[in-house]
């Protein structure tokens, strides 16, 4: 449990320190991976150490107690076992090197999920998530094939263990016979019962093999995680305040994401920022502007040069990162809570209109990422963040890029030069406006400063800065001068009412624009949140016993469980075949070496080879079934569960935190591919055993039967007191462990934050506490077996004992002394089956747990349909784009209050159409009702006059585009990002990217399309590589989600 606990908190440490080309060399799955499967075989090493030193005893007495039976044949008994043992070391090579492909193809596959699961909004919206579907599906397809050869060896395994026995004792009797030495019942007894012995260090030795082999692999693997590198300490030097007025400097400075380049990402930069300065920082996108502030913060690898910082420093990054968790939480960031600083920035970063809609203020939950606020709501809360650090140094990127021009320019005023202004500020921004205020501006452009000064100055040296300024302007100038050339709306704007708020005014239009909006709530989903309408709800948790439709569901999957009756078949010939061999051998053996045999020698091993063989053959048709039917059900189940979740409503993603979702295709479908059938499998197989135990006991001594009745009675009371404890310590261990893997996904998202306001400790702290919530249900879950092994133990020497003392009290001759024999070898491992059968009944239970949680998934409600035959819209559709609504109502739960309400209007096809508003209004809502991510409650939304409530989605998204607020970027490469179905040529993907002026920056990589390097360099890249996609899409009608200062 301790080694458990301290490897999570080592990984998830190591995930706040790694460097950005390590980061990208280990995706969130892998990690997630290296969490929940790696961690768990690595800790399975643990249980497996006392046979270490078991294992050579056991074989020791065995082998002594067949040398004072047998003599010399005893010797061919060893070499039968140390050949079977042999035979483990090339399976067991062969299968650690199968458990490294497997855990490659489900790192594949988790790192695909978590980018599919991270990104289901843009897949949706573009109508990928069939085509995503797919990939999946092949790389489970890849993960299916190694899985099987895995599985497959692991049955031949199996098949090494139930047929040793007899193996060796053949070997050994036909030795015996060879060189004469007499074969009485009491030594064949005494020697199968030693086989017996024999067979656990034989059955131990490739478990124990299988797990340290599978435990190397994960431990390497971990290792191998552990020694990434990591962000540099020296990268920059902390110098005490006292000891110098500058805050920031920069001397000759050298920067770039590869350490090993010839082309640094950021050079020969030279800075020194006084205390209190305000710089901005400024440039063409892709110039370095992002870069420069990852220098300051000792993010980007430093190739020359010296970096000195002086003081704290707060980071508001250009992508909002915000925690799941409610509003206040997210500003306090861990600091004590001043309620009067607090109301202060809040009204200082506009937050107050926000704060006062929600039905629990600042106390309102926000979903995971912050789902359920708009980007402009996000940037702002994260500002807060910042301001109420108090830091000395402030870093924003481009933060105004997410916040209307009103609310920008009070955050400006207030924050920056209100609450901030005795700080030094380094802020990056597009917006001109906001430079003539700033003590200095860096003009950046290919990863160098060209020009630094004031405003004024600048403009006079006439090199270049005008250049910016004049681009601004002119963009401006063109927008309204297309607009009033093209203008077929003649509109008259009245002044309604004056409010606090300049921009809030509303327009008459005529009869071109065919009605008004009405919308009597003006907010996002955030609105009308109370305790009883939280978005995020608490994960579903089964109660009491394991439901017989879930065992149900699990047999029958395959052939409608057809070749289950086959499998309980198989064993029970196996056992028919072991019992009569081992009684063939206790009859047909005289009492004495006196005693004239019943059978010749030649009979008696020939008959007993037969029956051997027989229970072999048994043994290995059920083991490869076992294997076959458990793996097809592994994967139906998973298919079932893949396609429910890739089919589930937007809905269900906002209010299910991801890592919920990863546990169960993570660690409970791992459940599934490799223990579920096997456990199944053992309650079968348990029981049929210790009936055949009892089988051979009772026809000694009926009596035995009397004992057996009230043993099975107290039996079933332990097991009946101990499941349910067992299995809900279970359900709190699987519950307990999705918010480790959520908090551990969150804080990767948010390293570089997490690093700049030197939170490390705290959220160190978080995670520790989170595996100690994993750890006590956990704990006392073993605790709980280890109290069940204890009392069946105890119960099974009873009845050994009680069984013993009553065979030798017989009187003479009332029994067959040889048959009585065996049953006293039988009674030997009754101690083993007793615990067993129980064990794994609940054992068995514990683990359909996955079953039952995978299920759960396969029930979620889908969306609706991607193709309705009878409502396929004409191939021309939609031809001019003309848009009616009517009355609509939007609400994104049906727990929570409407969004959008009594929205009604006509939007001309064929023409360019704003939609403005404060931040938080309704406006990205409105867009996502257009691609029906949420469905209308009431009313009805036609373009072209087809009614999209009555089309398949993917003919509905897949004539539209979007441009989406939020950018995406799948790891791979900019060819995979741009058309990621490969339906387009690569000259049509270059004059795409020349228009959104990209082409330039492609073709400086050697790799050119197949480039991935741009993962670190630009979190710009993923608007414009957003707006790539929808010029490289033709035949659709595109839909921006917002206002963004890059050109189309």
């Amino acid at each position: 449990m301790r080694l458990r606990a301290a490897l999570i908190s080592h990984i998830y440490q190591k995930g706040l320190r790694l460097s950005c080309s390590a980061r990208q060399k280990h995706t969130s799955g892998e990690i997630i991976n290296y969490m929940s499967v790696d961690i768990q075989r690595i800790t399975d090493v643990i249980w497996y150490t006392n046979y270490i030193w078991m294992l050579p005893i056991q074989l020791s007495l065995a082998v002594y107690v067949l040398y004072l039976n047998l003599g010399a044949g005893a010797w061919a008994g060893l070499a039968a076992t140390l050949v079977i043992m042999a035979c483990n070391i090339p399976l067991t090579r062969l299968q650690k090197r199968l458990q490294s492909e497997i855990m490659a193809a489900k790192d594949n596959r988790m790192k695909a999920t978590t980018e599919v699961l991270r990104s289901m909004k843009i897949l949706k919206l573009q109508a990928w998530d069939t085509e995503y579907l797919q990939k999946l599906e092949a790389l489970r397809r890849e993960e299916h094939n190694w899985l099987w050869k895995s599985v497959r060896l692991t049955a031949f395994t199996t098949f090494i263990f139930w047929g040793s026995p007899a193996f060796i004792s053949s070997i050994t009797f036909g030795t015996c016979i060879l060189m004469g030495i007499p074969l009485t019942a009491g030594t064949v007894l005494s020697a199968l019962a030693t086989f017996r012995m024999l067979q656990d260090p034989i059955f131990t030795l490739p478990d124990l093999l299988s797990v340290f082999a599978q435990g190397k692999v994960s431990a390497d693997r971990v290792a191998q995680y552990l020694q990434e590198e990591e962000l540099k300490d020296d990268a920059i030097t902390e110098v005490p305040r006292r000891d110098t007025d500058y805050d920031v400097e920069i001397d000759h400075g050298a920067f770039s994401w590869e350490l090993e380049t010839t082309s640094p990402t950021i050079t020969d930069v030279n800075l020194k920022v006084k205390r209190g300065m305000k710089v901005a920082i400024c440039g063409m996108v892709g110039s370095g502007k992002s870069s420069l502030l990852s220098c300051i913060l000792g993010e980007m690898p430093k190739l020359a040069g010296a970096v000195r910082v002086s003081g704290s420093r707060a980071y508001v990054p250009q992508t909002a990162w915000i925690l799941s968790g409610n509003i206040r939480d997210n500003i306090l960031f861990g600091n004590p809570y001043d309620k009067e600083k607090y109301q202060k920035i809040i009204q200082a970063c506009a937050l107050t209109k926000d704060l006062e809609l929600f039905a629990n203020g600042d106390l309102t939950e926000i979903g995971e990422r912050g789902i359920n606020m708009s980007g402009g709501q996000k940037q702002r809360i994260q500002i807060a963040r910042s301001v109420y650090e108090d830091a000395d140094i402030y870093l924003f990127d481009d933060p105004f890029s997410a916040v209307d021009a009103h609310t920008g320019a009070q955050l400006f005023k207030d924050c920056l030069m209100g609450m901030l202004k005795d700080k030094t500020i380094l802020y990056v921004t597009h917006q001109v406006e906001f430079l003539p205020a700033a003590d200095l501006i860096l003009v950046m452009q290919d990863g160098k400063i060209v020009q630094k000064g004031r405003f004024d100055d600048l403009l006079k040296q006439n090199i270049g800065f005008e250049t910016i300024v004049g681009a601004h302007s002119q963009a401006i100038d063109s927008v309204i001068n297309a607009e009033s050339s093209s203008r077929i709306l003649s509109t008259e704007s009245q002044k309604l009412a004056d409010s606090d708020d300049e921009f809030e005014r509303e327009n008459d239009t005529d009869d071109q624009v065919q009605g008004i909006i009405k919308q009597e709530s003006e907010h996002d989903v955030s609105q009308g949140l109370n305790e009883k309408g939280r978005l995020t709800q608490e994960e579903e948790r089964e109660k009491g016993g394991i439901g017989k439709t879930v065992y149900w569901a699990y047999l029958t999957a395959i052939h409608g469980g057809a070749l289950a009756p086959v499998i309980v078949a198989a064993q029970s010939f196996f056992q028919i075949f072991q019992v009569a061999s081992n009684y063939w051998m206790a009859w047909a053996c005289p009492p004495t070496s006196a005693t004239t045999p019943r059978v010749g020698l030649g009979l008696l091993l020939s008959v007993y080879l037969v029956l051997s063989i027989g229970s072999a053959l048994c043994v290995f048709g059920r083991s490869m079934l076992v294997s076959l039917v458990g793996l097809l059900t592994a994967e139906k189940f998973f298919k079932n569960m893949l396609h429910c979740i890739l089919r589930a409503p937007m809905s269900f993603f906002d209010s299910t935190p991801t890592g919920r979702i990863l546990n169960r295709v993570s660690s409970d479908q791992s459940v599934l591919d490799l223990e579920i059938a096997s456990k199944l499998g053992w309650c079968a197989f348990s029981v049929i055993q210790i009936l055949g135990t009892i089988g051979v006991m009772s026809q000694v001594a009926w009596p035995v039967f009397a004992i057996f009745i009230p043993v099975t009675a107290i039996c079933y009371v332990f097991q009946r007191y101990y499941i349910p404890t067992a299995r809900e310590l279970a359900r709190l261990s699987q519950i307990q462990r999705a918010p480790i893997l959520h908090h551990f996904a969150e804080s990767l998202t948010g390293a570089a934050s997490i690093r700049a306001y030197g939170q490390k400790d705290r959220f160190r702290k978080a995670n520790i506490s989170l595996v100690n919530n994993h750890s006590r249900p956990w704990f006392h879950n073993i605790s709980a077996i280890e109290w069940l092994c204890f009392r069946l133990n105890m119960l099974s020497n009873f009845v050994f004992a009680f069984s013993l003392t009553l065979l030798v009290s017989l009187p003479e001759g009332f029994i067959n002394p040889s048959i009585a024999g065996l049953a006293v070898t039988y009674a030997l491992n009754l101690n083993g089956q007793l615990s067993s059968i129980t064990w794994n009944i609940c054992n068995t239970e514990n683990k359909m747990i996955s079953v039952e949680r995978i299920m759960q998934y396969s029930r979620i409600p889908s969306e609706a349909p991607l193709i309705v035959d009878d409502h396929r819209p004409p191939n021309s559709w939609p031809k001019d784009g003309t848009i009616n609504i009517r009355n609509l109502e939007v609400r994104y739960a049906e727990h929570l209050p409407s969004v959008l309400r009594n929205i009604s209007c006509t939007i001309p096809g064929r023409k360019k159409v704003g939609i403005v508003g404060r931040t938080g209004s309704g406006k990205s809502t409105l867009i996502q009702a257009l691609f029906r991510i949420v469905e209308p409650r009431v009313g009805t939304i036609e373009i072209d006059d087809v009614d999209l409530s009555k089309i398949g989605l993917h003919d509905l998204r897949g004539r539209l585009s979007i441009i989406p607020q939020d950018p995406t970027m799948f790891e791979g490469t900019v060819r995979g990002n741009l058309d990621p179905l490969n339906e387009y040529s690569d000259q049509h993907i270059w004059e795409t990217l020349d228009k959104c002026q990209l082409g330039d920056i492609v073709r400086q990589s050697p790799k050119k399309l197949d480039s991935t390097d741009f993962y670190c360099s630009c979190r710009k890249w993923g608007k414009l590589e957003c707006r790539t996609e929808a010029v490289v899409l033709p035949g659709k009608d595109s839909t921006e989600a917002k206002q963004c200062p890059c050109p189309r």
